[in-house]
């Protein structure tokens, strides 16, 4: 989602006043990111930046439910509005996965709005709350679970509750297996080792807003993916290489994110604990953009990772080399927004 975050945030520091993107560039320090170990699943199974519905309409790869919800725009980025309670599924394809992650990015009211539910997410269908299915509630103030054995409230400082209202926040969720892990820009909500969501063919997702305009509760984009594979290397010894989308760069740049040290720790980690592994780091686009121009950025991607793999996390350079691919070897076709999401990524091959 990296390509319609940053034109969300000016989009939203222009229509609110606020300066979202200089807020959540604050907290991009390394230092802030330090204990950041949030790693996204490599298998895409739904994406939307909502860059490809009409304006009025809700958005056409979610299936609604009920509610004022539609895309709108704001300061040319699309998003989905809600403006009341709305209900909308996320389409799985088949069942849940044992492993996933769902990323939401979601901007909070700017207004006094009651409750911490303005973003609700649970597996299935339906509304259920029971013993063997929670729901994850979040709002600016608070984050709350709700069934699944574990009723719990997690309230966040002021401080930290001022910088999510009016700018797009990143919610991330991890399950493994009934592992739970929550995280709401680089702050980790939530570590549970067992927290029931129900696998089934789409997460219900709630959300909402009111009526005036400062009250709104905006999404700018939903990713949701399989984690295939957990070890690095041992991708690299079944299949010789390893995809990742773990990694981030600006639009258009070959400037990392905050958000990328875990996947390039566990890199830097895996080269460390096998002394005789030699690595390919291949850079990779959509096609969206002319194609000289994607290979170059891609190369100047690839070189990036070896940079700050080496000067950030001590990898023997000596062992790995770069190359820039552009959009010449796409994963899955680019026809939709789901496909160009998974084909902007980092491959890791072994030599």
């Amino acid at each position: 989602m990296s390509r319609s975050r940053s034109r969300a945030m000016m989009a939203m520091a222009l229509s609110f006043g606020l300066n979202a993107a200089a807020s959540v560039a604050a907290q991009g320090t390394s230092k802030v990111w330090e204990n950041y170990d949030f790693v996204p699943g490599n298998k895409v199974l739904f994406f939307t930046d909502f860059s490809e519905d009409r304006v009025g309409n809700f958005a056409r790869g979610l299936k609604y439910v009920a509610g004022p919800a539609e895309v709108v725009e704001v300061g040319g980025v699309k998003m989905l509005r809600s403006t009341g309670r709305s209900t909308f599924l996320i389409p799985v394809g088949a069942k849940l996965p044992s492993r996933f992650t769902l990323e939401i990015d979601v901007v909070a009211p700017m207004g006094p709005l009651a409750g911490y539910d303005f973003v609700a997410i649970e597996g299935g269908p339906e509304m259920d709350r029971g013993d063997r299915s929670a729901e994850i509630n979040w709002a600016s103030e608070a984050s709350v679970i709700i069934g699944g054995g574990r009723d719990t409230e997690q309230r966040f400082p002021d401080d930290v509750a001022a910088t999510f209202k009016g700018a797009v926040t990143h919610l991330r969720i991890l399950m493994d297996g009934e592992y739970f892990k929550m995280y709401a820009n680089e702050k980790r909500i939530y570590n549970v080792p067992e927290l029931p969501f129900k696998r089934d063919a789409v997460i219900r997702v709630g959300l909402k807003g009111g009526e005036d305009a400062d009250q709104a509760t905006f999404l700018t984009g939903i990713r949701l993916a399989e984690s295939e594979t957990d070890v690095m290397y041992d991708a690299l010894a079944a299949k010789g290489r390893w995809v990742t989308q773990g990694i981030l760069f600006a639009t258009g740049k070959a400037e990392l994110q905050p958000e990328s040290r875990p996947v390039l720790k566990e890199i830097a980690a895996t080269m460390k604990q096998h002394g005789d592994l030699k690595i390919l780091i291949e850079g990779h686009t959509d096609n969206v953009g002319a194609a000289a121009a994607n290979l170059a950025l891609s190369d100047a991607r690839a070189a990036a990772v070896k940079a700050a793999l080496v000067s950030q996390f001590g990898a023997d350079g000596a062992r790995i080399t770069t190359k820039g691919l552009g959009d010449t070897k796409p994963s899955v076709p680019n026809a939709t927004a789901a496909g160009r999401a998974q084909n902007r990524r980092v491959e890791i091959v072994k030599q």
